[in-house]
């Protein structure tokens, strides 16, 4: 029986680059998740009783919605929804089920690497049938419809689908299945990568690992991959039970949240290479025996060496990046002949190109990278590629990186965050430093001199829809950049990201510590933009 439930809208249901985030306080407020799940479905284009995907990172209120959703989807004509066991599908997994069994859609409910549990964050994402987040056009029409929702819908009735028990169960007219969560993902890795030369360099001890799957959706998936398939020793995946609070941490794989890898990383104890993932498994954090990789310098690094994979042994058809990333990948792609695109912050502007045949690999400075084989960002992924290229190698992390610099430079790179500043006080920054923009070219900052400035804007080159106001850039005259940019993946007030970049040509300093190469581009950010003055704040809370 399907029950119609009056609504009336919801202020704020505005989903942000990764689809809509906030406390979950605010997702549990009676009919919240409702209106904007009606809202997708209202708003998706779909043929009738097609399939929907529906899966999340485990976090906190997971379960609560996914049972709304699936009774939400059978009141709302699907045939058919394919959902993860446990209510697990790590967002490139979800990318991959979708493309893979033909669905119109998905929803992914998670926050990312933002922090789980009853006082924390949650999620719902919505992507489309190419496996990608949902475009701008497809997000402004759902929050248009938030905006003016007078009814939901539900099913009463039928089957409780048991989420941790694989196996079919009947909602209205829907069949809802229960699927393994892990095998699709883990199989099509296994096609995309030399898993015979892994197992190989691992059972001989060339090649030893830590992964830390921060208690996030990544754990199953990695015990499966590197201690099931390519044989490392149990224990290799360390924090891999998913845990609806993280286990209390936060799970976004940087320095700071993954310090404990990172010190074990720069011991004598070190294997030969430690690597992290997220909360909904899309991000990677690389580090090898004493050197710390940059997501920006990873991308770069996997791209020209990405031929020693077997998926990608025929060539890339482009890199494309995120605006914010550091040029690094543009090198490469100059060397090897190819287009480099450079897109706003988001990875679905990358899938428009993936779609057309223009880009193979795709990364952003935010630890995110990926190929054409989802349309999403994949942190294991990434992992895996870094593992294929040290198996066939026989290098070390650091050899590889060096050698990388000495042919193409080094863009020394950091990005500095402002998190939870009051949002009013960060639209006077970004207001104060957009009306300064046609003065600073000429202007000089120590022995910096800004050669433009502008808000970057983006025409997609294949449907040629435009994006504006995605970021502040400062270029200098020695090649050097500051960009500044508010970013849209917090639930409380605003995060001010300032990013950092100075390149070094191969014959230059490749050496030093990033710190001091950067300093002179700390102080000329601090003077152009006058962080201090705007938010009371005079250092950043994270530095990655």
């Amino acid at each position: 029986m399907i029950t119609t439930v009056a609504t009336t809208p919801f202020d704020g249901q505005k989903p942000g680059t990764s689809g809509l985030r906030k406390k979950v306080r605010v997702f549990q407020q009676p009919g919240y998740a409702e209106n904007f799940i009606q809202s997708v479905f209202d708003v998706a284009e779909r043929p009738p009783a097609s399939t929907l995907v529906i899966g999340g990172d485990g976090r906190f209120h997971n379960r609560t919605v996914i049972r709304k959703a699936i009774r939400m989807a059978a009141a709302n004509g699907y045939g058919r929804v394919l959902v993860g066991q446990g209510g697990i599908l790590s967002t490139p997994a979800a990318s991959h089920v979708i493309r893979k069994y033909g669905a119109s859609g998905g929803l992914i409910l998670s926050a990312s690497h933002n922090p789980g549990g009853p006082d924390e964050d949650f999620g719902i994402k919505y992507n489309i049938a190419n496996g990608g987040p949902a475009p701008e056009s497809v997000t402004e029409a759902i929050y248009a419809r938030t905006c003016t929702i007078d009814r939901w819908l539900m099913v009463e009735g039928g089957d409780e689908v048991d989420l941790d028990r694989i196996g079919t169960a009947q909602v209205g007219d829907m069949v809802v299945e229960v699927i393994d969560a892990v095998a699709d993902y883990a199989d099509l890795m296994e096609e995309l990568f030399d898993f015979a030369a892994i197992r190989a360099a691992v059972a001989s001890g060339a090649l030893t690992m830590a992964f830390d799957a921060m208690h996030a959706v990544t754990g199953p998936y990695a015990r499966d991959i590197l201690e099931g398939r390519l044989g490392f020793p149990a224990g290799t995946v360390r924090n891999g039970m998913p845990l609806e609070d993280f286990g209390g941490h936060h799970p976004d794989p940087n320095l700071v949240h993954a310090k404990e890898l990172y010190d074990l990383m720069m011991s004598a104890d070190a294997p030969t290479i430690g690597a992290a993932s997220d909360g909904d498994g899309d991000r990677n954090l690389i580090i090898g025996k004493g050197v710390f990789i940059t997501p920006s310098d990873s991308l770069a690094m996997l791209a020209a060496n990405a031929h020693l994979a077997p998926a990608y042994a025929g060539g890339l058809k482009g890199i494309a990046r995120s605006m914010p990333t550091n040029a690094a990948a543009d090198r490469v792609a100059e060397a090897l002949g190819i287009p480099a695109w450079e897109t706003p912050t988001g990875w679905k502007f990358f899938g428009t190109l993936l779609d057309a045949g223009k880009a193979t690999i795709c990364g952003e400075e935010s630890a995110g990278t990926g190929s054409d084989h989802v349309r999403e960002k994949d942190g294991l992924w990434a992992v895996l590629l870094w593992l294929n290229i040290l198996a066939v190698t026989r290098k070390p992390v650091l050899q590889i990186a060096t050698e990388h610099w000495a042919r193409f430079g080094r863009n020394y790179y950091a990005r500095h965050d402002y998190e939870a500043i009051e949002t009013a006080r960060a639209n006077a920054l970004m207001t104060a430093l957009e009306a300064s923009l046609a003065g600073l070219p000429g202007q000089s900052f120590g022995t910096l001199v800004v050669s433009a400035a502008d808000q970057f804007a983006y025409i997609d080159p294949v449907d040629g829809s435009e994006s504006r106001n995605q970021g502040v850039r400062v270029m200098l005259a020695c090649g050097s950049r500051i960009v500044f940019r508010l970013s849209g993946t917090g639930t409380e007030g605003a995060t001010l990201r300032v990013y950092l970049e100075r390149y070094e040509a191969a014959d230059g300093v490749l050496d030093a510590e990033t710190p001091a190469m950067l300093a002179d581009l700390v102080a000329a950010a601090e003077a152009i933009a006058r962080i201090a003055a705007h938010t009371g704040r005079t250092a950043p809370d994270v530095v990655t």
